[in-house]
């Protein structure tokens, strides 16, 4: 039986369109991620490096673009966040049937900026849902590093067989599901999270 829950945040109920930021820094030079920008990126995920120390080292790489270019193509990602996903975990938590967590490779720009366009109230009534709000910048991990989902469910107690993990990425998914945790890869733009209870019954 399923008690436990553990859900991503980008493109389960936040819509993100994945390849803007690349889009924008092509008119700065960008061409592809080389392993210098994603040992970057991926340090700033765990917040390994200050947000300032970040956009330093991105602008030694592309002088064409101002910090303002570089903060909105960084941005570009996020689109809009549903209220029907809201409801639909406010719900879900009010039933109190399942233990929730959200489980997210973020960064502190990225946090920002949802909180700037959705508003801090909407985010905290999201936020609340949750019974642990994990972000990978706050843990010092990422997806899908094996560490941060044994992280996840040592703290809380949680046993493999009776935790469900939704992501929308495959990798991630792989990852949870070799240490025996139930997953859904949730195919975005075909599935939806309000789906979600139709999942775990199968």
């Amino acid at each position: 039986m399923i008690k436990n829950l553990i859900l991503d945040f980008g493109d389960i109920f936040i819509n993100l369109d994945k390849s803007a930021t690349a889009r924008a820094m092509k008119a700065f030079g960008f061409e592809e991620i080389t392993p210098e920008l994603d040992t970057l990126f991926k340090d700033y995920e765990k917040g390994l490096i200050t947000t300032e120390s970040f956009l330093n080292t991105t602008q030694l790489l592309f002088p064409k673009a101002t910090r303002e270019d570089l903060i909105d193509a960084w941005n570009a990602i996020l689109l809009n966040f549903p209220d029907y996903r809201l409801e639909f975990i406010e719900e879900l938590a009010q039933l109190k049937k399942y233990r929730l967590f959200l489980l997210s490779n973020t960064n502190e720009l990225h946090i920002d900026y949802v909180k700037q366009q959705i508003g801090v109230s909407k985010y905290n009534s999201f936020k609340n849902c949750f019974e642990v709000f994990y972000l990978s910048n706050e843990m010092g991990m990422r997806k899908p590093d094996t560490e941060i989902f044994q992280f996840v469910l040592k703290k809380n107690g949680l046993i493999t067989e009776e935790t469900f993990f939704v992501d929308d990425t495959k990798e991630n998914i792989d990852a949870a599901a070799e240490l025996g945790i139930k997953t859904w890869h949730l195919n975005v733009g075909q599935e939806d999270i309000t789906s979600l209870k139709s999942k775990l019954q199968c």
